[in-house]
C-alpha cells in the first residue's frame, strides 16, 4: 500500500524522474570517456603504424608530363592530387594495368636523385593529363624529349590566308603530336587578324615581330642609281624576281638576319615554313629531335640549279673568301656537290631554302657571320640578285663535314611547281601521302638529287630510275 501511495503521489512521481535521469547522465558521462579513450588509443596506434611502414608509391598517379619541359632540369613533385572527376574517367582496369607496371618503379620521393631522364620520361608518359583534367593515352612522342626548337615564317598580311594552308598542313601532319612554337617575322606590324587567326591554329606558343629597319632597307655604301640600273637590265632579260626590291631585301634578309632575331634567342633548331607550301606525308616522329641527336646542322627536301645570271659574281666571292679565311674551310666538306671541278667553278647546285630545318648555331658561328659579313660588303644582293639559297648552301657545304646535311625523303614537300615525294608505293600507303611517285622531282634533270645520292655516298631508292 505505501509503494502504491508513493507512485500516486505527484511529488513522489517528479523525484522518481528525477533519480532516473540522474542515473542515465551518470552512466552516459563514465561510459562514453572510456569510449573516446579507446578511438584515442585506436588512433594513435594506426599513426605509429603508418610511420613505420613504408610509403607505397603504387597508390600514387605520377605527374602529367608539362608541355614545355626542359631536358636538363626534370623535376619530379612528390605528389600530385587526382583532379575530380579522375575516377569517372579513367577505366579500372587501366589502373590496374598501370600499378602493376609500376611495381619495379623507384620511389618518386626518396629514390629522386638516382633516377635517370629516361625512368622518369618512363612514369610521366603513361598517363597525360591535359588542361581539361581530359585523360589518353600518350604513347608517341615524348614530350620530355622535346628540343628547344620552332618554326619560323616569314610573311605579309596580304599573304595570310596562303599562309594559313600552309600551317594547318604542317600542324596536321607533324606539329599537332609535338606542340612546337612559331615565331612568326614582317617588316611591317601584323595586323590583329592575322595574329588572331594563326595563333588560334598553331598548338604550340605564337610570336610576332617586327624586323628592325636596318635589318631590310638599303645599307649605306649601296649606289642606288647601281641598283636600279641593275633592276631594269634584269628585267629587260626576263630575270625572274629581276625588278623586285623587296625580294632581295628578302633575300638579303634570310641570309644575314633573321637568325638575329630576339624571338629566337632560346631556340637551337627552326623549320622554315611559307605561305602556299604542302606537306604531303604524314611524320610520325620528331625531325628536330632527329637532327639533334644525329648531329645534323641541315636539312632539305628539294636540291635544284641556280638562276646562273642572278649570281655572276658569287663565286668569285667566295673563292676569294676562302683564300683570305682558310681556316674556316671544313676538313671533310662537300664541296664535290656545288663544285665539279674542285672548286675553280659553281656547278650552281643548292638546297631550296622555302624548307629547311636548320641549325640556328650554324648561322651565328664565326665561319658564317664573317662570310655573310663580307659578301653584303660587295653589294650583291642589290647589283645581282643574290639568293639565301645558294648562300646558305655553299656555306653549309665548305663550312662543314658533309655528314651535318640530311635530306629529308620521306615529307613527302611541294612548292610551287617542284615537289618531293617518297617514291616507294607501299611507304606512301603507310604515311598516308597524298602526292604522286611521278611528280617527285628528286632525280629529274635540272634537280641536284641525283648529284647529292652519289656523292654523299648514298643507295638510291630502288624505283629512282622510272622517275628520272
Amino acid at each position: 500500500m505505501k509503494a502504491l501511495s508513493l507512485f500516486s503521489s505527484r511529488h513522489s512521481y517528479l523525484k522518481y524522474i528525477a533519480l532516473i535521469l540522474t542515473l542515465l547522465v551518470i552512466y552516459t558521462l563514465t561510459h562514453g570517456s572510456q569510449l573516446n579513450l579507446q578511438n584515442e588509443q585506436i588512433q594513435q596506434q594506426q599513426q605509429q603504424q603508418q610511420q613505420q611502414q613504408p610509403k607505397d608509391i603504387n597508390k600514387e598517379i605520377p605527374p602529367p608530363p608539362q608541355q614545355q619541359l626542359n631536358d636538363q632540369h626534370i623535376q619530379t613533385p612528390e605528389k600530385i592530387e587526382t583532379p575530380p572527376n579522375v575516377q569517372e574517367i579513367i577505366n579500372k582496369e587501366e589502373i590496374k594495368d598501370y600499378i602493376k607496371q609500376s611495381e619495379n618503379l623507384p620511389n618518386p620521393i626518396k629514390d629522386t636523385h638516382q633516377s635517370s631522364s629516361s625512368e622518369i620520361t618512363d612514369i610521366t608518359n603513361k598517363i597525360n593529363i591535359n588542361n581539361n583534367n581530359q585523360i589518353f593515352e600518350q604513347s608517341s612522342p615524348q614530350k620530355s624529349e622535346k628540343v628547344k626548337a620552332t618554326f619560323v615564317t616569314l610573311a605579309r598580311n596580304s599573304e595570310l590566308y596562303d599562309l594559313i594552308k600552309s600551317i594547318r598542313t604542317v600542324e596536321d601532319r607533324f606539329n599537332r603530336n609535338y606542340n612546337y612554337d612559331w615565331v612568326f617575322l614582317n617588316d611591317e606590324e601584323f595586323t590583329q587578324e592575322f595574329k588572331d587567326l594563326t595563333s588560334s591554329i598553331v598548338s604550340g606558343k605564337t610570336k610576332y615581330g617586327k624586323i628592325p629597319q636596318e635589318h631590310w632597307s638599303y645599307p649605306d655604301f649601296i649606289d642606288l642609281k647601281k641598283a636600279e640600273d641593275s633592276r631594269k637590265n634584269m628585267k629587260q632579260q626576263g630575270i625572274i624576281y629581276g625588278d623586285s626590291e623587296s625580294y632581295r631585301h628578302m633575300c638579303r634578309y634570310e641570309s644575314g638576319f633573321f637568325w638575329r632575331s630576339e624571338l629566337l634567342k632560346d631556340y637551337e633548331y627552326y623549320w622554315r615554313v611559307e605561305p602556299g607550301i604542302d606537306i604531303m606525308c604524314d611524320l610520325n616522329y620528331d625531325l628536330f629531335k632527329f637532327m639533334k641527336d644525329n648531329n645534323k646542322l641541315y636539312g632539305f627536301t628539294i636540291s635544284i640549279h641556280e638562276f646562273e645570271k642572278t649570281i655572276p659574281s658569287l663565286w668569285e666571292h667566295t673563292k676569294k673568301f676562302i683564300n683570305d679565311n682558310p681556316q674556316y674551310l671544313a676538313q671533310d666538306n662537300f664541296m664535290d656537290f656545288i663544285s665539279d671541278d674542285k672548286g675553280k667553278t659553281y656547278n650552281l647546285c643548292h638546297f631550296w631554302t622555302n624548307f629547311e630545318i636548320a641549325s640556328l648555331n650554324f648561322w651565328k658561328s664565326e665561319a658564317y657571320t664573317k662570310y655573310f659579313d663580307y659578301l653584303d660588303s660587295t653589294g650583291g644582293f642589290f647589283y645581282e640578285r643574290w639568293g639565301d639559297a645558294p648562300i646558305h648552301s655553299i656555306a653549309i657545304s665548305l663550312f662543314t663535314s658533309k655528314q651535318s646535311i640530311h635530306y629529308f625523303d620521306d615529307v613527302g614537300y611541294r612548292h610551287g611547281v617542284y615537289g618531293q615525294c617518297p617514291l616507294n608505293a607501299q611507304f606512301r600507303y603507310d604515311k598516308k601521302c597524298h602526292c604522286k611517285a611521278d611528280d617527285d622531282f628528286t632525280f629529274r634533270g635540272y634537280s641536284c638529287g641525283k648529284k647529292y645520292f652519289d656523292k654523299m655516298g648514298l643507295k638510291k631508292p630502288d624505283e629512282w630510275e622510272s622517275y628520272q
